[in-house]
């Protein structure tokens, strides 16, 4: 076993990338990668989920921007390409230079799938990637419901804003689990009256019961 094997199994590392420093570090450290910038919405969740799923079979390293708490570093990456800025958005570079760019919804398996396939190595294994992975104020609301705390619609109301919301960097088996319950937010466009009533996909406690298990 010894020393290599662990190496192997440690998830990628996702490198903060929090000022143009680090940018233009990180840019010169890795003569292939890719610069992830992370919005504040689930949108940022959903596109990050479809990227770690190409992460886990490709070697690529990824800076990661929050927009918002580092915005001087997106300002740098936007002045470096000449690249619009989005969030969320993806930018593949060579030796610097951009390469490849992705915005919004359009981060989808097809779009990646052609670039990867030409651009990023394949990894020996299977590679895990570190995401954010935090669903606890999910299973707390999740709990409350549960517990009577929470009407079915107060609930709902609570959990749909709370996901529209989330900027995390999370993975795709988790953006999965937690759009399960009422799907996608942007469908509603800001009305959440529109939502329809709480129990239309079957028995909302059962539901959310059995979301709690396989969340874990």
């Amino acid at each position: 076993m010894g020393m290599t094997q662990t190496a192997q199994n440690e998830p990628q590392v996702l490198v903060p990338l929090t000022t143009p420093e680090e940018v233009d570090q990180f840019l010169t450290e890795y003569p292939l990668a890719a610069v992830f910038k992370a919005g504040t919405c689930h949108k940022t969740m959903q596109g990050f989920g479809v990227l770690e799923t190409f992460l886990q079979r490709h070697e690529l390293p990824v800076g990661f921007i929050r927009v918002v708490d580092w915005r001087p570093a997106s300002n740098h990456v936007a002045q470096l390409t000449g690249i619009m800025h989005h969030s969320p958005q993806l930018i593949l570079f060579q030796d610097g230079q951009p390469r490849f760019e992705v915005n919004n919804w359009d981060i989808t398996p097809e779009a990646l799938a052609p670039v990867f396939a030409q651009h990023v190595p394949v990894r020996a294994g299977q590679g895990s990637v570190a995401t954010d992975d935090n669903a606890e104020p999910y299973r707390r609301l999740m709990r409350a419901f549960l517990d009577g705390q929470l009407s079915e619609w107060a609930f709902q109301d609570q959990y749909v804003n709370m996901f529209r919301d989330d900027a995390s960097l999370r993975s795709q088996r988790e953006f999965e689990l937690l759009s399960r319950l009422f799907g996608d937010p942007d469908a509603y466009h800001g009305g959440l009256h529109q939502l329809g009533a709480p129990q239309e996909r079957g028995d909302l406690k059962a539901r959310v019961q059995a979301l709690l298990t396989e969340l874990g």
